[in-house]
């Protein structure tokens, strides 16, 4: 397996076959179980049909963005967890049959999005990654003029400086964003929101402003800070996809942390070829953050994962753990230590109650009655498929101020 390498999904023939293993639920649990509510039992209904447009269509009316969950989403807590399959054998691979139809949508060209005539109102989106995207997507369909102003030199947010390249390739995210600009998205890059323009400024241009800021920075823990030998997982990741996996490494390597951020360090590590690799992880194996998907693929790889144990010191390329449950400690040295203890939230310049990475209040109207928020900084889950649940849901506050649905032609 190599870096940019995706492993190979479905051929007509066998994503025929796992379709016709649906049982064609007449309440369709996984469709309800869909934080973005793409609709699988309709989709999958489709395929069974042969009707691939038809599938394509349902996808993408509630999800922008159906292509890149079909790789990145952890069905297995959604979807997947609710189709009734499971009760006899395995369930469902939703997300395998979502990305034959996407594909297919690709490969054929398909022109599915569509907006409605313009209803003379603006609207501002501060951040590209998934909530951004989708709002954009969902306020252009509505008749809306859009902005969406990036900080970084490209699109996707995590998408694109995240996520590797083996689980989601840049293709994917770039035919994406591509559709989005050609439903008439204006990306404005290098814009930074607070620094380089102030939200007054933005607020003064446009009707309505949607702060869709993810948690882009990674965590350093303070017994960390300056030591040459660390890096957050952050960091790494981002370097690496935008070198395409060409980047120096160590030949040993501690990874703390256990959620999917720190499965992508571990595999990405492997599959580049670092031959010992340990993560060390607080939480013990039924407490695991990680997806099962992102785990399984680490272990496959080799990675010695160490559960229940808390770092107390550091010297030098050296940490000392202790444990969580047991009388015990170890110490772990390598040439690297990557972090992957969580990141935060950077709303510099942007007057937000935030707290513990994400506002204060419920719902997505902050006290501007012409500000909202979305993505990570909005309560609720941090997956890419609740972020394209925020962007609808954000729009649609956004369209009910603004009385858009009043001008439809």
């Amino acid at each position: 397996m190599e870096y940019t390498q995706e492993k190979p999904g479905y051929t007509m023939t066998t994503v025929m076959e796992e379709a016709a293993r649906c049982l064609l639920c007449h309440d369709a649990p996984c469709s309800q179980a869909c934080p973005a509510e793409t609709d699988p039992a309709r989709f999958i209904r489709s395929v069974r049909f042969r009707n691939f447009k038809g599938a394509a269509e349902t996808i993408r009316e509630n999800n922008v963005l159906g292509a890149i969950c079909a790789r990145v989403c952890p069905t297995e807590r959604y979807c997947e967890l609710a189709c009734t399959r499971s009760d006899i054998d395995v369930p469902i691979d939703i997300g395998g049959i979502q990305r034959f139809v996407t594909d297919f949508e690709q490969q054929t060209k398909m022109d599915i999005l569509k907006k409605k005539t313009a209803n003379g109102k603006k609207v501002a989106i501060v951040g590209s990654g998934p909530a951004g995207l989708q709002a954009a997507t969902t306020l252009l369909q509505e008749g809306y003029t859009v902005d969406v102003y990036e900080k970084q030199e490209k699109a996707g947010g995590y998408l694109t400086y995240g996520i590797p390249e083996y689980r989601l390739p840049t293709e994917i995210v770039r035919y994406e964003i591509k559709r989005i600009e050609n439903l008439g998205a204006n990306f404005h890059y290098k814009q930074s929101i607070g620094t380089d323009l102030s939200l007054e400024d933005v607020k003064k241009t446009h009707d309505a402003v949607i702060l869709a800021i993810g948690a882009s920075e990674g965590k350093m823990l303070p017994m960390f800070k300056e030591n040459p030998a660390v890096e957050t997982a952050v960091s790494f990741l981002a370097r690496t996809r935008e070198n395409h996996g060409d980047v120096p490494l160590p030949k040993s390597a501690l990874v703390i942390g256990g959620g999917d951020v720190a499965m992508d360090v571990n595999a990405t590590l492997k599959i580049l070829g670092v031959e010992h690799v340990t993560d060390v992880v607080y939480e013990e194996f039924a407490e695991f953050k990680a997806s099962e998907q992102e785990l399984a693929l680490a272990q496959q790889h080799g990675v010695t994962i160490v559960d229940g144990y808390v770092p107390e010191s550091v010297s030098e390329n050296t940490v000392t753990f202790t444990g969580r449950n047991v009388s015990s400690k170890m110490s772990i040295t390598a040439e690297k230590i990557y972090l992957a203890v969580g990141q935060k939230v950077n709303a510099q310049g942007l007057p937000l109650p935030i707290e513990k990475n994400e506002v204060t209040f419920s719902g997505y109207q902050t006290e501007d009655p012409k500000v909202f928020v979305a993505g990570d900084i909005a309560k609720g889950d941090k997956t890419v498929v609740w972020a394209v649940q925020k962007g609808k849901e954000a729009a649609y506050a956004v369209d009910q101020l603004l009385g858009g649905k009043e001008n439809d032609r």
